[in-house]
């Protein structure tokens, strides 16, 4: 089991980059609070709402909206365990998720890849995932796979599958997966326990990847993917509210729905290009966002996952 160097630990020197004060993080999840509770979230699927009203939020049937109370929100943030292991297929390479530590993966999920015999960019294959995850298992310092890329060579209703299936097949570290459907989300958590020997607790009547990450006790990472000036407000702080807004209600369903399931506070949020209506990744807007999810993240005690490019 590996554990990872630590972050953010205050020292006497160096480099460090704090977004916020701890009165402006103080605002943002006030302000998010509020949001959360006068605006509410669309939540799409009949078992969530069930699970959300059941748990003592104001649900609209009708509209699909969540009003979740603030006493709701801070007891999924303190049930949300702080610390938990990522498990690998080698138990040598089992992660601790802990605070104040800092672990490594690659990005996800490219559409296309350069081949490596013509130079042709390509559509990826279930065959790439497969040779980059053995590249990944071989990089000491990259402590997780993500899906790198998606096999758009198999049917896309099961396309995660088989992404799972190339990633377990293909590396010992711990992975990402990305299903997209209760389906999905269970035919990989089955391979997962054929793989470590035994079958795990199947709930009955699960309908979304997050209710289902939570009752099999899987590590959820819950990810928002606003976009500045598109999708959220232009202003940072404005759209740390509307990203805070959408994890945090994620992290309240699952804690709804399992007490204590592990969650990890996730960020693909950044800005957009004005003048091209694209995503800005590689830019100082995208660090200053990940470096404040960041902080968001060790104000509620959770792990983080934030994007780096």
């Amino acid at each position: 089991m590996k554990r990872n160097l630590f972050a953010g630990r205050p020292r006497s020197g160096g480099l460090s980059l704090n977004v916020f004060n701890d009165a402006e993080l103080d605002d943002i999840h006030l302000a998010t609070l509020e949001v959360l509770e006068r605006t509410g979230v669309f939540v799409e699927a009949d078992e969530a709402l069930d699970i959300f009203a059941d748990g003592g939020c104001a649900v609209d049937r009708e509209r699909h909206v969540v009003r979740i109370p603030p006493h709701i929100v801070e007891e999924s943030i303190a049930a949300a365990p702080s610390t938990f292991v990522l498990c690998g297929r080698e138990p040598a390479n089992d992660i601790v998720l802990a605070p104040g530590r800092v672990a490594f993966t690659n990005f996800s999920e490219g559409i296309r890849v350069v081949d490596p015999e013509t130079g042709e960019i390509r559509d990826s294959t279930k065959a790439d995932i497969a040779d980059i995850a053995r590249l990944n298992d071989y990089l000491s310092d990259i402590e997780t796979f993500e899906i790198a890329v998606g096999a758009k060579d198999v049917p896309p209703e099961t396309c995660a599958v088989h992404n799972a299936e190339a990633q377990y097949l293909n590396t010992t570290k711990p992975i990402g997966i990305g299903p997209l459907s209760r389906v999905e989300t269970i035919a990989i958590f089955e391979m997962a326990a054929e793989i470590v020997g035994g079958a795990l607790k199947l709930p009955h009547e699960a309908t979304e990847v997050i209710i289902e990450t939570a009752r099999w006790g899987i590590p959820n990472n819950i990810l928002s993917m606003a976009m500045a000036g598109g999708s959220s407000p232009v202003t940072l702080a404005g759209t740390l509210v509307t990203h805070n807004a959408e994890v945090l209600s994620g992290i309240t369903l699952a804690q709804l729905t399992e007490r204590g399931a592990p969650c990890i506070y996730g960020s693909s949020t950044t800005a957009m290009d004005l003048k091209l209506a694209a995503a800005c990744v590689g830019s100082p807007e995208l660090a200053m966002i990940s470096a404040a999810v960041a902080q968001m993240a060790r104000r509620y005690l959770l792990p983080s996952f934030v994007a780096g490019l």
